[in-house]
C-alpha cells in the first residue's frame, strides 16, 4: 500500500471520460496518479459493480471523484471498498439509501435537463429494461453553457445515452455516511439545480465550495477543479 492516493474520475451521463482531459493534465502535472475509466451508464447496480471491480484492483488508497450521475455511482460503490479514503462530488448526485436520481430532485426546481431529455424508441442495450434517455434539444444551454459553440457541438454529437433504468433505480448503499466527502456546487447548473446540490452537500456534511460555472465546470475550469480535488488528497 502506498501513501499517495490514486485519483479515480468517474464521468456522468451524456458524456465520457475525455471530458476530464483538463483536470487529468492538471493533476498529473502536480504528481498525482489518475485514472478515468468508462462508466457503462446501464444501471446504478451495474455501474457501481463495474467501478468496484476497477478500484479493488488498485494497490493503495483511492480518492473517488464523480460528476453528475457519476456521483451516484461512487456513492454506492464506495460503501463496499475499504481502500477509498475520500469522495469528491462535482455537481453530482450524493444519494441516500432508497433514493434515486429522480426522487432526490423532486422537491427542487425543474431543470432544463428535465425539460429537454427524450427517450429512445428502442430498449437500452445491456440495461435491465426500458429505453435510453438523451439530451434532445438546447444541449449547450442545458449541459455546458460556459463552453464555446464548437466544443458544445462536439459534446452533443458524442453524448453517451443513460438508461432510464439508471435514472429511476434507488441506491442500495451510501458510502458518504462513513467516508469524508467534498462537494463542488456549480452556481449556473441547468442540469442539477444548485439548490439540490446544496441539499445533498449539507446532508453528507461535505466540505463544500462553489464555482462560477455550468454543469461541466470541470471542463471550463480545470485548474480550479483540480485544486478542489487536491483538498481531498491530504
Amino acid at each position: 500500500m502506498t501513501d499517495s492516493p490514486t485519483v479515480v474520475l468517474v464521468h456522468g451521463a451524456f458524456a465520457d471520460a475525455s471530458g476530464y482531459a483538463g483536470v487529468i493534465t492538471e493533476l498529473k502535472a502536480a504528481g498525482h496518479s489518475v485514472f478515468a475509466p468508462a462508466n457503462p451508464l446501464r444501471s446504478l447496480t451495474i455501474d457501481a459493480n463495474t467501478l468496484k471491480a476497477f478500484v479493488s484492483a488498485i494497490d493503495g488508497p483511492v480518492v473517488l471523484v464523480g460528476h453528475s450521475y457519476g456521483g451516484a455511482v461512487i456513492t454506492q460503490a464506495s460503501a463496499d471498498l475499504d481502500n477509498v479514503t475520500a469522495l469528491v462530488y462535482l455537481t453530482a448526485f450524493g444519494l441516500d439509501v432508497g433514493e434515486s436520481l429522480q426522487t432526490v430532485q423532486e422537491p427542487f426546481p425543474v431543470t432544463l435537463l428535465g425539460q429537454n431529455i427524450a427517450f429512445t424508441g428502442y430498449d437500452a442495450v445491456g440495461a435491465p429494461g426500458g429505453p435510453d434517455v438523451y439530451v434532445a434539444k438546447d444541449f449547450r444551454e442545458t449541459f455546458c453553457g460556459d463552453l464555446d459553440e464548437q466544443t458544445s457541438a462536439v459534446l452533443e454529437a458524442t453524448q453517451r445515452f443513460l438508461s432510464a433504468a439508471a435514472y429511476t433505480e434507488p441506491a442500495s448503499a451510501a458510502g458518504w455516511k462513513t467516508i469524508p466527502s467534498w462537494y463542488l456546487v456549480s452556481e449556473h447548473d441547468h442540469s442539477i439545480a444548485p439548490e439540490a446540490q446544496r441539499f445533498m452537500a449539507e446532508r453528507m456534511k461535505a466540505t463544500t465550495q462553489s464555482i462560477d460555472g455550468s454543469h461541466v465546470a470541470f471542463i471550463s475550469h480545470p485548474r480550479e477543479v483540480a485544486e478542489f480535488i487536491e483538498l481531498a488528497l491530504v
